[in-house]
């Protein structure tokens, strides 16, 4: 099943494809096309933001833009039509709009079609959900008596209902998609007090944005109206300007739903060590020199995911996920190791497969490819599924440790503390030391203490004597 629709023999539309398991919707960033311009099959058409990542789509035929349904900066669902191409230009004097697909509205007191059950979204760019055997029908105004106004609630709430039944819902209750009902609802507004502009009397993402934004400073008397007047007492506060509302969607969604389920679902527990890490940046200062690390980016966070790694191979219980569908442990018998890395569109955790079959220069080449693609922005969906353990480098912020929050489906996160000049305790004598502090967070259900305590002082053990890098391996 392909994002396309043949809507006549001249024109094909593209539709919004799922580039990631599972996801519903995209914001489109940046159209590289307009109206009139020639593509061919593979062309990057827009870049959109999924909830994971940003991702380039390439339009899988040829033809002439024909028309960009949507604006840069619009939220659209999978599924949905994003540009119309002629793929037969001048084949007729002026163009004309790909035809609408309608159904006849049922009966009163007749059941609507059964929509086909759907199969698995397939995630590959280019493709896009199963179409239903009900196609969307068209809506023609803001006012549809009886019948109509039934099948447009049906369609909108996906569920379906009898014609007579539907009208008295669509009377009383506003026309909107589920996504935008969770949205309003989210933000505290009341469906029924916002002005629609979409077609057919549906409420939009942008509506509902439109209500939660606070009244203009410039508009008095509607502030009077929708504000209570404030007691004797109090001072009037005007909150124009001292307010900011940014809408929640993108990675920043991503984050807050993965980070609100990872608390709430797996038993954090977080363990600390302090470690003497002087050797280990005497190490990193030598392989910088060494003809067989040219061109990999050397750091200390290269020598610290190799002992991770190598605590993992002394202790692979940890390296393991709960399946509570299931109710089983799944041990993990190769390492995906997440690095968690600060994006201008927020934090995201890609992962290195296989890090744990990796060389030195290889862990680093791989650590750089990472870093680089990350902060352009360039992190594809697949590049951040599959993870197992998370190290996250808190350190380069200045910030000595923390109690770091599991990645959803992990098992456990080790946070990394800046490396300072500190007075340790050294053959019996008080020297200036270079000292870090480490914070292991793991899930208890899968990871006992004894466990988790082991990983970390094996962690701390290779940092404080990096030797044991060859003698643990």
């Amino acid at each position: 099943m392909t994002t396309m629709t043949e809507t006549s023999a001249r024109f094909r539309e593209f539709k919004m494809p799922d580039v990631g398991e599972g996801l519903t919707e995209a914001e489109i960033l940046k159209w590289f096309v307009q109206p009139g311009d020639t593509v061919t099959d593979g062309q990057v058409v827009c870049e959109v933001e999924t909830a994971k990542a940003a991702v380039e789509l390439p339009i899988p035929f040829d033809g002439v833009v024909h028309e960009l349904r949507f604006p840069e900066g619009s939220t659209v669902d999978v599924g949905e039509v994003i540009i119309a191409v002629d793929v037969a230009p001048g084949s007729g004097d002026a163009p004309a709009a790909p035809e609408a697909v309608q159904e006849p509205v049922p009966e009163a007191g007749q059941e609507p079609e059964a929509e086909a059950p759907k199969g698995r979204q397939p995630v590959l760019v280019g493709y896009g959900v199963a179409e239903s055997s009900t196609k969307r029908r068209a809506r023609k105004g803001a006012e549809v008596p009886g019948p109509a106004a039934a099948a447009i609630q049906a369609e909108i709430n996906g569920h379906g209902a009898k014609a007579g039944h539907g009208a008295k819902v669509a009377e009383s209750r506003p026309l909107a998609k589920p996504p935008v009902r969770k949205l309003a609802k989210d933000l505290g507004i009341d469906l029924a007090t916002v002005t629609p502009t979409g077609e057919g009397g549906v409420i939009t993402r942008e509506d509902v944005h439109a209500a939660a934004a606070p009244a203009p400073a410039e508009a008095p008397a509607r502030s009077e109206e929708s504000v209570p007047a404030p007691a004797p007492v109090a001072a009037p506060v005007d909150r124009a300007g001292r307010e900011t509302r940014i809408p929640v969607k993108g990675v920043r969604k991503a984050i807050a739903q993965a980070m609100v389920g990872s608390a709430f679902t797996a038993p954090h527990v977080t363990e600390f060590v302090t470690v003497d890490v002087t050797r280990t940046m005497k190490l990193v200062a030598e392989l910088k020199e060494d003809k067989e690390m040219a061109g990999v980016r050397v750091n200390p966070l290269l020598i610290i995911a190799k002992a991770l790694l190598v605590a993992i191979k002394r202790n692979p219980e940890v390296n393991a996920a709960w399946d509570e569908a299931g109710q089983e442990i799944v041990q993990k018998h190769y390492v995906n190791l997440g690095i968690a890395a600060a994006t201008p569109r927020g934090l995201i955790v890609p992962n290195i497969k296989d890090a744990h079959d990796k060389t030195l220069p290889q862990l680093g080449a791989a650590l750089g490819e990472l870093v680089t693609t990350a902060r352009e922005g360039k992190t594809s969906p697949a590049a951040m599924a599959g993870g197992t353990v998370t190290i996250t480098n808190v350190g380069v912020f200045g910030v000595d440790t923390g109690t770091p929050i599991l990645n959803p489906g992990e098992s456990a996160i080790l946070a990394v503390g800046a490396i300072k000049l500190q007075p340790w305790v050294h053959k019996g004598k008080v020297k200036p030391r270079q000292v870090t502090t480490l914070a292991l967070s793991f899930d208890h259900r899968l990871v006992d203490g004894e466990l988790g305590s082991k990983v970390l002082a094996d962690v701390a053990a290779i940092l404080e004597q990096p030797k044991r890098l060859i003698t643990w391996a």
